[in-house]
Parts: structure tokens; C-alpha cells; sequence
């Protein structure tokens, strides 16, 4: 098969170039390093930014307060000193390569310097849609990965995490933009690749989410979803400073209140009689209680120490990591090792430096599913049965008839593991041209390692169990990722306007192999376990692939400032990928973006307003969500075909699954409309934002029938158009003039999405209970209506149609009465109607803080209200059609308790069971108190005896309180089926956790 891979092109010719740069430049005058202290009230202030004004040229303090930052011209530049909370200040260097700073109180943060694209802003300077979450809020909150820690910390994002050690977030920034379910793209250190559970989050300095066209563009078809920056901590001129942290925590999982045996028996009796069915022959004098076989308290360990310092011509940063859960569900845990050093070195006007990371995690992943497992299993089961294979009680069909799971025999019996060590990094250098003028290349290169194994031991841990041998399964897979950057920027201020020019050029490839075995019939060892490796067994079998990805692109971005006054940018990117045919490879996605600020025109005089600016932008982006191959036909070599007299087998080859050569990209335009604000000299900020969004040519695999002789799968398709509006407002308000400093944010977000074509003149598809069709959100539920119980015999026959035909002629009394919507006097699907959505109207967070000699209280709410869920396991207790658990308490219609809103109990019917009707759907609106920690910061006077400059006490705990109606075990679960979102399959709860944690350094 020809490749059809992008070939880069201009890398050597940069080189060439900037060897001819760096000739001419080696005659210009070296820089000046000027560093100093930063202090408030004569404590250092660390995470300070500090810039050149007029360039993009920055740094921020160290944790000891302390910065260094290379001046071009120390005789003309200024230093603008920013924090959060302070005035800036702005000081002529003029020759000095010493200058330190008292900061004063205020509450403005729109002098904050924000990591955009291949750059750096002043907060005040956006046009874009940038959310900036403190980097310190994260890493407060335990979690294995950042994502779950930015939950109500920032609009217009969406994230649904779960306590399951090793389990990722699910992130989404302003709605679903596909069918894909993709995240947003992470830069980390400008380095394109992901913040997953092997990235230490305790290494960040900042975090920024791009959230529009206009601030994404500059990643073009990467950037669909959303772009998150993340910027790693580095060192600062200085002795060494060391900073150590430690946290445990104890996690403890949700429970349901379920039917012991006394009250278990009672109701199966009863379902049992109603069907008229021989009851089971229950085991009375047993009593399981399977929640406390298979939950247990959650550890989380999470140790890091960091070591940074440097001189006038380099600095450096080291740290390590380990991260330790024991998880709260039996056999499942996950433990991950971190290290990392950054580093950067200044010779005149020559830089180099290097950011690497290294990890290895492993996750003891969970069999089954415990939290449906504790619901199916009956409380007359013991845990243990030697008369079963493996020795566990599952049941049998005479005294206890389940198709429960014993979850402890499933998790002794499976093991499955998921190991992945990975190296990421990125060398870049850096030439200061001129003044104005400079050129950095970078190399990028990520490779992963992963190896997953399987071992399956004979036992059984279901009834009816079709038997299987020992078996292994193993797989490894190596992937790897280069990343080649060229970029040229170019930055000057005359008079009133600064123009800041940059043009770049880049080149990924992406590599990935995987090769995978099992084996059956695995021998036994001595000790009790079995020989696990492939060598052993028989029934080999055996595969593996390989796959490769090329992007080229090519981009630029102007941006034009007036005196503060007036803001433009504009960017075009152009990308090339590997992945569409020869026709459509390559798609252009520009954005223009501009400001006003109002509060700097003369005819402004409002003194209580500091600032107003408002910001319009409108831009594209794109999207390549498919796989490597998909616009390939693939071939089936394995067939073969008897021919001639003698019917001799010959090898032929068939096309098995259809493909389409005319794949483009997924197109993204999306419009933004801001309003940024502050007021009572910058006490209170205020943000506003409305933004349109609108994706076509979505990328969708498209059914066809198997007649087609399409047999290998549903080929891709450009065939749906999804749009999305919402509204994000953020105000916060904070008083640090006076000893007791505190500060409020209140964020709230709305989204409505909408499928706007499904292409191909379809109107709508259908996925478990769910439609999804032209003109609504993607899956709304679609279900049976019910109408109360019928209460006598009376009421059945009455229930009739307008032709007089009764409804359902063969209910009872205490049976569900459905509603029969077309009035054909039958019950069936063509009844089901648009019952709610599983999306929230609007999510909102509230976060707190206050502190008042060295003690600090943090709290952090978030809520989501208006969705409408599914509550899959109280479909499972509440149905009574089979043999499971009930609710404790369940009060099913009996001719005694008519006042009930829970059916009569009937064993073997689905007359009163069925899943596709709006009795299991619930409120899922929640407020979660996400976050309480109280911190308290020892004595300077009283650690600096032993050598420590900062020490720190911190306890706090974390969805602690849950104010929700869903009677599920969390309203905040997660999904990963894009069209049954609303859908709780029995998903792992988030945990209750208590933290106790220190800090130190010296």
C-alpha cells in the first residue's frame, strides 16, 4: 500500500538560518540579568510575575520570592511587577542589575501575565476567551489527574470524574463539538501531549484554558475541543531551595441502604406468590452484607520533593513524585512514580533549555462492576462455598437463583493490570536577534511503553457460569511522538502602538505498535498460582498492528495594540494531515479577534469603574478525529476458495470494509462576545461571555447494511452539523488591604447543544433509551410514560382508548399504567415520547477564601442543575422481575398498601420491570461541597530555628457534603457514551475523603 504520509518540509533550511542569525548577532551587546527579592510587608511573594514592558519577555518569583529575568537594554527597559491581588508596579531598570519590590494590597489581577500560544499576555491585553485557574487551587484538591481538580474553578468547562484509582476525568470545554467524545488538546511546556494519570500535577506553575477560536487557533486542528496550557515550575537565580510536601488521605465509598435477609425473603416471597411461581428454598440462617465484602477505606499517599535554584546564566528545577491509592473497591489500586527537570542556561544573546519528564504508573483495575455486583447479589448468599469451582457462593437454582456476580470471587479470580512508563520532554534554544526580534526552535519527542496483562483462574463467580480454563492475556505497545518547532517573533512598541508579529512552522509524527498473545490452559505452580507467562499453556493466539500519523503545519498571528485602547488579532493556521485522502489533507483555519477599552477613551468618567473592555471575536477551527487508516478500503487476505476439478484450495484477498476517499476535516466556526470589568479600585472583577459555536462535517461512522458487502465495519462519513450557544459570567471580589483578607468567585455557565443535520436525510438515531434527532440536544431520553397504579380491576377495564378498546386488558391491580400516546389503544414503542435531558441547564461554582494570621480556610462548591438522569441500579432493586437486592424499606402495592408509588412485587414479568420508561429517570440537579481545607503557616520566627523558610499544616476534606435528590449513589457520575450521557450504569461514585498534609521548605 503507498503511503500517503506528509513529508516535512524546511527544518534544515531553519537550521542554516539560524546558524547565518547567530553570526550577525554575535555583535550585538550582551543582555543584562537583573534579579532581586519581591515581599509583601517583608514576606517573599512567590509565583510574581514580572515582565519587560512592551515585550513579551517574563518570569515569575520562586517560591522564596526571588526572580532573575535577562534585560535587553538595561538602560531603557522597564520591569513591570504583577501579582494577583497587588498594584503593579513599573521600574526603570537603568542600569541596575539588583532591584527589589514591596508589592502593595489591591485586588486587580488584570496585570497577570497569561501563557497563551507560543507567547505570553498581560490578562488586561485578551481578546480571546481565557480562563486562568490558579495553580495552587489544583494542587490543594487530591486527585490522580488535573482535570478533575478544575471542576467549578473556571466557565465553561464540563468535567465528570470518579473515584476509581487510575480513572481519568472526562473534560469538555464549551459543549460537545463531535460524536467522538474527544478531549481537549494539553500543551505542557509547550509541548503538545497529555495530562494524564501520569503527570504529576503537584509540577505546575500555571494553567490556562483556551476556550475560542480566536485564543486556540494558533494549534489549528488540534484545538476543536478546547486547549488547555500548562506551565511547569522553574528555578530562579538563587541558592538552592528545597520543598517538600506530603498528604494521606482516606477515602470512604457511598453505600446504599439494602434489604437484609428477614426483609429480602419477605418481598421475593411475595413477587414469587403474585407470579404464582414454587418460592425459592432461601438459606434464612445467612446474612451477607456485600457491600462490606466489596468495599473497604481508601489510602491515598502523595509524596513530592523539588529542588531549584540557579545563577545570572542558568537555572534549574528537579523533582520527584510518588503517588500511592489503595482503592476504596477491592483488588483495584493504583501507584505512579514521577521525575522531572527543567532546566535553561542564557549566554548573551543565546538560550537553551530542556523540560523532561519521566513516569511510570500501574493500575490494579477493577473486574466487573461492584457497585451493580452488590445490588444483584442476595443477602442469602455466603461469601464463601466449597462445593462451587473456586470455592466462592454465587447461588443455585434451588435456593438462590442470580445472575448476580460474587464481586470478591470476580476480583480473586481476574487480575488485571495496566503498567506505562513514559519519557516526554522538549530541547529548545532560543536567539535574541535584535531588540525586537527572535527565534526559537524546539524539539518535542514523548514515547510511552505499556504492557496490560490479563490472567483469568479457574473458579466460577456467577451462576450458570460456562466454564474456561486458566487463561493469560497479555499485551505491549510502544508509541512515540516527534515534535519539530520553528517560530519567529517579533515584538516592538512605537509610541502608542505595539506590534507583536509571530510566524511559525511545525511537524509531528506520530508512531504507534502493539503486539499481543494468549494462552490457555495455564499450569499451576506450586504456591497456588500458575506459570503466567505466554510460554506456558496451549491454544496460542497471537496479533499485533502498527499505525502512524504526519501533521505539517504552517501558521502566524498579529497582534496590534493602540495605547491600551484598542486590540486586534489575528491568526491563520494551516494544517496537513495524513489521516484524509489526497484531496483533502490540508485545510486553512483563520480567526480575528479585537478589544475595546473603554474606561482609557477621555470621555470615560465613571471613577467606581477601574476598567471595561469589550472583546469580539470570530474564527475556525478543525478537527481529524479519525482513525490513521479510515479513508482506506481494508482487505481481508485470510480467504480462500476451492477451484478447479479437483477443488484445490486457493488464497484470495476481499475488500471487507467499505471506505471513503473524500473524508475532510470537521469545521468548527465559532463567535465570542466579552465583557471584562472591575470596579471599587479593582476590588471586584467582573467577566461575561456569549458564545455561538457551530461544527460541520462531523465525522460520524455511517451504518449500511451487510448486503452492501460492507462486513469489516460502518465506514466515516461528513455527515452531521452540531451547534452550541452558552452564556459564562464570573465576578469575584477580594479585600486584601487589611489583616483579615478574604475573597469570593461565583462562576455560572449555560449551554444548550443542538443537532442541526445528521446528514444523508436522516432526522434522527437511536441508542438505548435515548433519541437523538434534528432540532434537540444529542440523546434526549425517549421513553414510556407511566400514570400511576391501577388501583382495582375497575380501573384496568376503564383504562380504554377513544374507540373504546381497553388499554392494557391484561393488568392487575397495583401494576404500572402506561400511557398510550397515539391512541391505538396497545402499548407499544410508537408510545414513546421525549421524556427530558440528560443535560444540565446551567453548572455554577461558588469558592471561597479568607485568612487571617497565618491561617487560611479554602472552599469550593460546585452544582449542576437541570439534567435529567437515568438511575440504572435502582432499575436493577426496584423491578422485583428477577432475583436481586431491594431498597430497604421498599414498600411495594399490596390490596393493604395502596398508598405507594412502587408496584406490586412479580417474579418472571417485565409487566412492571420495564427499562424503557420514565420511572427510573430523576432529578440529577446536586450542589457538592467540593473542597474544605484549613491551612495554618508556622511562625517564621519559630521554623527559621531549624532551617526551614516556610512550614504549613493543612487538613481538609473533599465531597463532603452533597445537598441532591438522585437516590443513585452519585449525581456527578460519568459516562462515556456520547448519546447516553445522562445514563448511570452503576458508575464508580466520587469517594468522601479526608486529607491530612504537610509542607515545608528550606
Amino acid at each position: 500500500m503507498k503511503k500517503q504520509l506528509l513529508r516535512i518540509r524546511g527544518v534544515m533550511p531553519c537550521f542554516i538560518f539560524f546558524a547565518l542569525l547567530f553570526s550577525i548577532a554575535t555583535t550585538a551587546s550582551a543582555q543584562t540579568t537583573v534579579s532581586g527579592l519581591i515581599t509583601d510587608k517583608g514576606s517573599p511573594l512567590p509565583g510574581v510575575g514580572v515582565q519587560i514592558k512592551g515585550t513579551k519577555i517574563s518570569t515569575v518569583t520562586d517560591n522564596n520570592g526571588k526572580y532573575s529575568i535577562n534585560v535587553p537594554n538595561s538602560a531603557t527597559d522597564i520591569l513591570i511587577f504583577s501579582y494577583i491581588g497587588y498594584t503593579a508596579q513599573e521600574i526603570a531598570v537603568s542600569g541596575r542589575s539588583a532591584i527589589s519590590v514591596s508589592l502593595k494590597d489591591e485586588s486587580s489581577d488584570l496585570n497577570e501575565v497569561v501563557v497563551v500560544g507560543y507567547g505570553t499576555q498581560r490578562k488586561a491585553d485578551l481578546t480571546g476567551a481565557i480562563s486562568v485557574v490558579k495553580a495552587s487551587e489544583v494542587q490543594k484538591r487530591q486527585a490522580t489527574t488535573v482535570a478533575e481538580s478544575l471542576q467549578g474553578l473556571a466557565t465553561g468547562i464540563k468535567v465528570r470524574g470518579g473515584g476509581q484509582p487510575g480513572s481519568e476525568a472526562q473534560i469538555q470545554i464549551r459543549g460537545l463539538k463531535n460524536f467522538s467524545g474527544t478531549n481537549p488538546l494539553y500543551v505542557i511546556d509547550g509541548l503538545v501531549t497529555t495530562a494524564n494519570r501520569d503527570f504529576n500535577p503537584a509540577d505546575i506553575e500555571s494553567i490556562q484554558i483556551l476556550k475560542d477560536a480566536s485564543a486556540a487557533a494558533i494549534y489549528g486542528s488540534r484545538a476543536a475541543n478546547g486547549v488547555i496550557i500548562i506551565t511547569t515550575k522553574k528555578g530562579s537565580e538563587g541558592p538552592m531551595n528545597i520543598s517538600v510536601t506530603a498528604k494521606n488521605t482516606v477515602q470512604t465509598m457511598p453505600r446504599y441502604n439494602l434489604a437484609k435477609t428477614d426483609e429480602f425473603a419477605r418481598i421475593n416471597y411475595m413477587a414469587y406468590d403474585n407470579a404464582n411461581i414454587t418460592r425459592q428454598d432461601l438459606n434464612m440462617s445467612n446474612d451477607t452484607d456485600w457491600q462490606d465484602v466489596a468495599y473497604r477505606n481508601g489510602i491515598v499517599n502523595d509524596y513530592n520533593m523539588s529542588f531549584a535554584g540557579g545563577s545570572k546564566d542558568g537555572s534549574y528545577y528537579v523533582s520527584s513524585g510518588y503517588f500511592k491509592n489503595k482503592g476504596a473497591v477491592i483488588s483495584t489500586g493504583f501507584d505512579r512514580f514521577n521525575f522531572r527537570v527543567n532546566t535553561k542556561a542564557k549566554k548573551g544573546i543565546f538560550t537553551i533549555g530542556e523540560n523532561l519528564a519521566i513516569s511510570n504508573s500501574k493500575a490494579d483495575e477493577m473486574s466487573g462492576n461492584p457497585v451493580l455486583d452488590v445490588v444483584r447479589m442476595l443477602p442469602t448468599i455466603p461469601v464463601y462455598d466449597a462445593a462451587n469451582p473456586g470455592g466462592f457462593g454465587y447461588g443455585n437454582e434451588k435456593t438462590a437463583r442470580t445472575f448476580g456476580t460474587n464481586p470478591l470471587a470476580i476480583a480473586s479470580l481476574e487480575d488485571r493490570t495496566n503498567e506505562n512508563l513514559r519519557i516526554r520532554g522538549n530541547l529548545f534554544s532560543e536567539l535574541q536577534i535584535l531588540k525586537s526580534l527572535k527565534y526559537r526552535v524546539s524539539f518535542g519527542y514523548e514515547t510511552s511503553r505499556d504492557h496490560y496483562t490479563y490472567l483469568k483462574k479457574e473458579g466460577f463467580w456467577t451462576l450458570n457460569q460456562a466454564y474456561d480454563p486458566a487463561i493469560l492475556n497479555e499485551f505491549r505497545a510502544e508509541s512515540s511522538t516527534i515534535i519539530i518547532e520553528n517560530t519567529l517573533n517579533f515584538n516592538e512598541k512605537f509610541g502608542k502602538h505595539n506590534l507583536n508579529v509571530l510566524a511559525g512552522q511545525s511537524y509531528q509524527k506520530d508512531k504507534y505498535a502493539r503486539i499481543s498473545g494468549t494462552k490457555r490452559n495455564l499450569l499451576p505452580n506450586p504456591s497456588g498460582g500458575y506459570y503466567d507467562v505466554l510460554d506456558q499453556g496451549n491454544e496460542a493466539i497471537t496479533g499485533g498492528y502498527r499505525t502512524r500519523t504526519d501533521l505539517i503545519s504552517y501558521f502566524g498571528r498579529v497582534e496590534y495594540n493602540y495605547d491600551d485602547r484598542y486590540l486586534v488579532n489575528g491568526v491563520l493556521r494551516t494544517d496537513g494531515v495524513s489521516r484524509f485522502g489526497p484531496d483533502y489533507k490540508f485545510g486553512s483555519f483563520p480567526s480575528v479577534s479585537a478589544a475595546w477599552r473603554i474606561s482609557k477613551e477621555d470621555f470615560f468618567k465613571v471613577s467606581w469603574i477601574d476598567d471595561l473592555k469589550l472583546r469580539a471575536n470570530y474564527g475556525t477551527l478543525g478537527s481529524s478525529n479519525i482513525g490513521p487508516y479510515d479513508y482506506l478500503a481494508f482487505i481481508n487476505t485470510f480467504s480462500t476458495i476451492p477451484l478447479g476439478t479437483g477443488q484445490a484450495i486457493q488464497p484470495g484477498a476481499t475488500q471487507v470494509k467499505l471506505a471513503n476517499r473524500d473524508l475532510k476535516w470537521e469545521q468548527v466556526t465559532q463567535q465570542n462576545y466579552g465583557l471584562d470589568a472591575a470596579f471599587l479600585k479593582n476590588k471586584l472583577t467582573f467577566t461575561a461571555e456569549y458564545f455561538i459555536s457551530k461544527t460541520k462535517d462531523v465525522l460520524i461512522e455511517y451504518p449500511l447494511l451487510l448486503s452492501t458487502g460492507n462486513d469489516g465495519g460502518n465506514p466515516f462519513v461528513n455527515g452531521a452539523t452540531l451547534g452550541n450557544k452558552g452564556f459564562e459570567l464570573t465576578a469575584t471580589y477580594a479585600e486584601n488591604s487589611t489583616p483579615f483578607k478574604y475573597n469570593i468567585t461565583a462562576n455560572f455557565t449555560t449551554l444548550n447543544n443542538k443537532v442541526l443535520e445528521l446528514g444523508y436525510g436522516k432526522n434522527r438515531t437511536f441508542v438505548g433509551n435515548t433519541v437523538t434527532q434534528v432540532g434537540e440536544p444529542i440523546g434526549m431520553w425517549y421513553v414510556l410514560k407511566t400514570d400511576g397504579l391501577f388501583q382495582s380491576a375497575e380501573e384496568v377495564a376503564n383504562y380504554k382508548n377513544a374507540a373504546g378498546k381497553v388499554i392494557q386488558p391484561g393488568a392487575m391491580p397495583g401494576d404500572i399504567r402506561y400511557q398510550d400516546i397515539n391512541g391505538d389503544g396497545t402499548i407499544t414503542n410508537a408510545d414513546k415520547v421525549i421524556a427530558g435531558s440528560p443535560w444540565a441547564k446551567y453548572e455554577a461554582g461558588l469558592n471561597l477564601g479568607a485568612s487571617y494570621k497565618g491561617f487560611e480556610l479554602t472552599m469550593n462548591w460546585f452544582g449542576s442543575f437541570g439534567a435529567k438522569v437515568f438511575n440504572g441500579p435502582r432499575s436493577v432493586l426496584d423491578n422485583f422481575s428477577d432475583n436481586s437486592n431491594y431498597r430497604a424499606g421498599v414498600q411495594p402495592w399490596t390490596p393493604e398498601n395502596r398508598n405507594t408509588d412502587v408496584p406490586r412485587a412479580f417474579y418472571g414479568s417485565t409487566t412492571n420491570a420495564r427499562g424503557d420508561t420514565d420511572r427510573w429517570l430523576e432529578n440529577g440537579s446536586f450542589a457538592r461541597l467540593k473542597y474544605i481545607g484549613l491551612s495554618y503557616s508556622l511562625p517564621k520566627q519559630l521554623i527559621s530555628r531549624i532551617g526551614f523558610n516556610s512550614a504549613e499544616v493543612t487538613l481538609s476534606a473533599q465531597n463532603l457534603l452533597t445537598i441532591t435528590k438522585y437516590t443513585g449513589l452519585d449525581p456527578e457520575f460519568s459516562n462515556k457514551s456520547i448519546f447516553e450521557k445522562g445514563y448511570d450504569n452503576g458508575a464508580f461514585p466520587n469517594l468522601k475523603s479526608v486529607s491530612l498534609g504537610i509542607q515545608f521548605g528550606f
